[in-house]
Formats: C-alpha cells, structure tokens, sequence
C-alpha cells in the first residue's frame, strides 16, 4: 500500500501503475481499480477541475485543443500540484505570449477552431475572457 500511495504522490499515470503493477507482480489492473483506491484513502484527484478557469462545456473536437491544455496546467498550477519541467516550460512560455501579445482566451463551441485569443479587455481580469455565465457540466470538485 506504501508503494502505491508514493506512486500517487510521485503523479504517476494510471496507465504506467497499471504496467508496472503487471511487470512486479503479474497481475492486471484496470483504471477504475486505480481510481477507487484514490478514493478509498482519500488521496488528491488525479485532475484538477477549476471551473473559473475553464467555465465552459467544451465540445469533445475541441478537448485536447493547446489553450485548453495550457488552462489545464494553469489549473493544476493553481491547486498546487507541480508539472514536470516540460509542462512548466511550455506553461511560461505561453504566460508570456499571453501578456506581450495582450490577450486572453476565448471559447466559443459553435466554431470550428474553439479557441480564440482576443484583445485583453478592462474587464478581463484573469487569462480568460469570462462567459456571461458558466455552462460547464462539471463544476469544480475539489472544494470543500
């Protein structure tokens, strides 16, 4: 049980516990196995759902798009969880686009590129451009 708290701890993938379970100890695992012994001792969800910084239901063509990936590290970031050193270096680098470039990201579902950066407005005050209200399904769950 040690090990695989630490593997938890390390953020190992459930995909790479899952081979190295089978490789040590022959027996094959499924990520929902994974998933409920996350739960079961209480451990920190392997995602992070920050719906102020991603507000809206995104459509499946557009979830692995590159701004969303950069607000899921930002969100990750901002639980406190750390990113490896590439996901750190790509996440500045786009921190640093955003504010030489003065712009922030915009989602719009009924194109097909998604997102969009636009110019910063006076009213944006995060990275964002906010919808007038959230439509995501899935709302944060890590908060108490």
């Amino acid at each position: 049980m040690d090990e695989v708290k630490r593997w938890f701890e390390e953020g190992r993938t459930y995909a790479w516990m899952i081979e190295e379970y089978e490789r040590k100890y022959h027996i094959e695992t499924t990520p929902s196995m994974w998933g409920n012994f996350r739960r079961r001792h209480g451990l920190d969800r392997r995602n992070v759902r920050d719906d102020d910084l991603i507000p809206w239901a995104v459509k499946i063509e557009h979830r692995w798009l590159y701004p969303l990936a950069m607000l899921r590290h930002e969100a990750r970031r901002r639980a406190g969880h750390t990113l490896d050193e590439e996901d750190q270096k790509r996440l500045n680098s786009w921190h640093q686009m955003l504010k030489e470039e003065q712009v922030v990201v915009h989602y719009d579902p009924d194109t097909e590129e998604g997102f969009f950066y636009v110019p910063r407005l006076p009213g944006d005050d995060d990275i964002i451009r906010r919808p007038a209200r959230k439509t995501t399904k899935r709302a944060n769950s890590n908060r108490s």
